[in-house]
Formats: structure tokens, sequence, C-alpha cells
């Protein structure tokens, strides 16, 4: 089976005692490609080195909300030129952690909602109870390539993203937290979700508690498939071919 993991930060420090061996070794377990994706200026170089260096390994450009107070426009659209983006992100609103002004978040998750619109570039979202004003400015300027990376909504909010045409992407969390995923899971339309690590967060039974890494992505395909009533085999084929087409990988893998 091949796998793609839609979502890893793969330059953060917890890597930098064996990050080759990690990215290598992912590959030969039968990933077939990963998006590294950056958090702010520093991160989204970092995400940009990381994919010049390994092919099928792609990059991600965007500040996220705990970062919003350092944005800088002129850069991220700099940063996004760079052949190795696949798309903007991650952005959006975390009302969790509050580590940046809610008014400041808002501003710039509109300010490069703008720029991924005008880039025509696919949009990764990161909404931390957050759903409603995420929800309602995604609304207002109607981006048409989204997807909720590491989706925490509830079923309600699951279709009204999927009413909207945007995509759901599930991590490990899928594992340990059944009950809540359950029915997202069995509803979810077969050609409107992706599989993701979060590499090195969110690790999946039977690794929990351990650093996450790219082929553990496997485990979350084998939960979906148990609820889904379908085979790993075929929920790997879908999900790859999902954001195959998503991020335009088809374009750019070898």
């Amino acid at each position: 089976m091949k796998f793609i993991d839609t979502h890893a930060h793969l330059h953060f420090d917890s890597y930098n005692k064996d990050r080759d061996e990690v990215i290598r070794h992912a590959f030969q377990k039968g990933i077939k490609a990963i998006i590294n994706v950056g958090t702010d200026e520093a991160t989204s170089k970092q995400a940009i080195e990381l994919a010049r260096k390994y092919t099928n390994l792609f990059a991600t450009a965007g500040w996220h909300p705990h970062d919003a107070t350092s944005f800088d426009e002129e850069k991220l659209r700099s940063l996004l030129e760079d052949k190795t983006i696949v798309a903007l992100g991650e952005i959006g609103l975390d009302y969790y952690r509050n580590l940046s002004p809610k008014d400041v978040q808002k501003a710039v998750f509109e300010a490069q909602l703008k720029i991924g619109i005008e880039k025509k570039l696919p949009i990764i979202i990161h909404d931390r109870n957050a759903h409603e004003d995420v929800f309602n400015i995604l609304k207002k300027h109607k981006p048409e390539r989204v997807v909720f990376h590491c989706f925490s909504g509830d079923y309600n909010f699951a279709l009204e993203v999927l009413q909207q045409g945007w995509y759901i992407s599930f991590t490990g969390s899928v594992t340990f937290d059944r009950g809540h995923y359950y029915g997202i899971i069995r509803d979810v339309p077969d050609d409107r979700y992706f599989v993701e690590t979060d590499a090195p967060f969110l690790t999946p039974y039977p690794y929990r508690g351990k650093r996450n890494r790219p082929e553990y992505v496997e485990y979350i395909i084998q939960h979906i498939a148990e609820i889904k009533q379908k085979s790993p085999k075929e929920i790997a084929r879908q999900t790859t071919e999902n954001a195959d087409k998503f991020f335009s990988l088809y374009k750019k893998l070898d």
C-alpha cells in the first residue's frame, strides 16, 4: 500500500538527531509523499529547505495563529514563490491557547486567505476552539480548496464544512478518541478526506506517547477502514488519490 502524509513538521527540533533516517524509513515503509508544513517565516524556510533535499517531500508556508503577531505579508509572498510549495498553511484561529490576540489572529487569517485565493493555492486550516469564526471568515472569502487539518469539530460542524465543498483531514487522534470521530468517519464522502500524522504530535495507537513518524499514518488508515467497513488497501488508495488531486501532487511526484 502507498500512503500520503498530508501534514507533518519534520523540521522540528525533535528530529534533529535522526531526521534523515526518519524520512528515508518513511519512504521505505510505503509513504508516497510527505507534506511538510510551515507555521511562521523560520519554519516555512526550514520546510522548503527540507523539500529541496528530498524527492517527494513538499513544503507549505504560512503563519500559524500562535505566530500571528509576527506576520509579514511580503515575506509570505516570497516564500510562496518557491517551487517546492504545494499549499498555503497552516493558517487559521486558535482560541484554546490564545497566544496571539483574537483580533490579530482574525486579521492575519484574512490577509493570508486573500493571498491564497489570489495565488490559487490549496489552504490548510488550523481551527482549535474557533469553529464559528473560522467558518464565517472562510465563507466570507470563498476559497475553493480548503482542508481542515486535524479536524476537531463535531458531527454537525463536519457536515457544514463538507457542504461548502471543503475537506477534512484525520490524525492519530481518531485512534484514541473513537467515540468523537466514529460518525464523522462513517459518513464523510469517500472523495473528501485525507490522513495525516501531524508528526511529531498526535501519535496513534499502538505508539501513543512516543514521537510520531510519517509511516504511522498506516494505523490511521486501519482505523478508518474498520469504521467504513472497507479494506485498508482501499482506504489507502482513496486517501492517496484525494491528496494527489487536492495538492496537485501528480504534477510534481516522481
